[in-house]
């Protein structure tokens, strides 16, 4: 590989300075670049030499490059203080989006991906701009779920800067780390870069004026989730699991963590996924194979609404591995369910409107 001027540029787009959420490069803080075969050389321009992130960008960029050119290049970086740097810089992210939801699980397999989706075309249906991102960077599933895989958002350059256009489908706009990678290839990266891929796609994004913009969370409690609370005011969470003890126990995890003092994130309330199982031929039939409103029995146990109960039927798999998911039709019981679930989760953020302050972005110095 030869390491040229474009290519190391490209690479250190990837790593944003926090206070701001934008990319070093982005932001003219790589100077005095020169590069002789693997000797690569560079100046950080900060602000003050106090810095609290200045440490923490030397060692990001030192990884990136290792990681992504070559192991052993040889690496000298300067630091160059120049006040006044940042005077004319604005931070105005995803400033046309109304209402910022997370909808989220402790645990994977819940089918958080399947209530995310139904639920953003069950808003579009209504009437509203609804966006959709989908923040599971190591396992996408937006893509195959709106039979978008061999599509590929525009891309085009703006004042020097490559911006996304988002695809529509079903009246939502929606964007994915599956659009930008092999899908038959696992995506092998870092924490901190995964969480830069994941944030460009907010940053560096046309979404225009959207009332919804909803982010599919990964599984668990991870440096995305840290990501996403640092970047955006996050109005509100929904979190989903199915009835059965080992669901609810991450479940759990995952609440807390919204709620958490440092994040201060409200929750609007749960969502139980595959509340019943009911076969095609028996609609009227209700078996409860993983537990009987365990998820229910959570929402009151802390407080918190119950937003809908999803009954597990074979439709939902297979519209959602066609690419038709089942809020499509509002005259199935699925259909059925998730405009509930839609009704339930506007009436419930206008409440959190009504009764609690504008949410603000994680202070990362909190978080350390």
């Amino acid at each position: 590989m030869v390491i040229t001027k474009l290519l190391v540029f490209e690479k250190l787009k990837l790593i944003f300075y926090p206070p701001l959420e934008k990319s070093i490069v982005d932001l003219k803080m790589v100077e005095n670049l020169k590069i002789s075969g693997k000797d690569i050389q560079f100046d950080i321009v900060i602000a003050r030499d106090d810095d609290p992130f200045k440490q923490a960008l030397q060692d990001a960029c030192e990884e990136i490059l290792q990681t992504q050119l070559a192991a052993d290049i040889h690496l000298k970086m300067g630091i160059i203080i120049r006040p006044g740097i940042f005077t004319k810089i604005t931070n105005k992210v995803l400033e046309g989006a109304k209402n910022i939801i997370a909808v989220a699980s402790g645990k994977g397999g819940v089918g958080k991906s399947t209530v995310s989706v139904n639920l953003a075309i069950a808003l579009a249906k209504q009437g509203y701009k609804v966006g959709l991102l989908d923040a599971d960077i190591f396992g996408p599933s937006i893509p195959k779920m709106f039979n978008t895989e061999d599509e590929r958002p525009l891309v085009e350059t703006i004042d020097g800067k490559d911006v996304v256009t988002p695809l529509i489908k079903y009246g939502v706009k929606i964007l994915s780390i599956g659009y930008f990678v092999d899908p038959q290839n696992a995506t092998v990266w870092r924490g901190p870069m995964a969480s830069n891929a994941m944030k460009q796609m907010i940053t560096d994004a046309q979404w225009g004026e959207l009332d919804f913009f909803l982010i599919d969370m990964p599984p668990g409690t991870s440096d995305i989730h840290l990501t996403i609370v640092q970047t955006l005011s996050v109005t509100g969470a929904v979190v989903v699991s199915t009835p059965q003890d080992v669901a609810l126990a991450d479940a759990i995890k995952g609440i807390n963590m919204f709620q958490n003092s440092s994040i201060k994130v409200p929750v609007l309330g749960l969502v139980e996924n595959m509340a019943w199982f009911t076969p095609a031929e028996l609609p009227e039939n209700r078996y409860y194979i993983f537990g009987k409103e365990g998820c229910k029995k959570l929402a009151e146990k802390m407080g918190l609404p119950l937003l809908g109960q999803i009954p597990l039927v074979q439709s939902i798999c297979e519209s959602g591995d066609k690419g038709t998911p089942v809020a499509l039709d509002e005259n199935t019981l699925t259909g059925i369910a998730f405009a509930e679930l839609a009704r339930n989760v506007i009436d419930k953020l206008e409440i959190r409107l009504e009764t609690l302050p504008p949410t603000k972005k994680v202070d990362v110095k909190l978080t350390k």
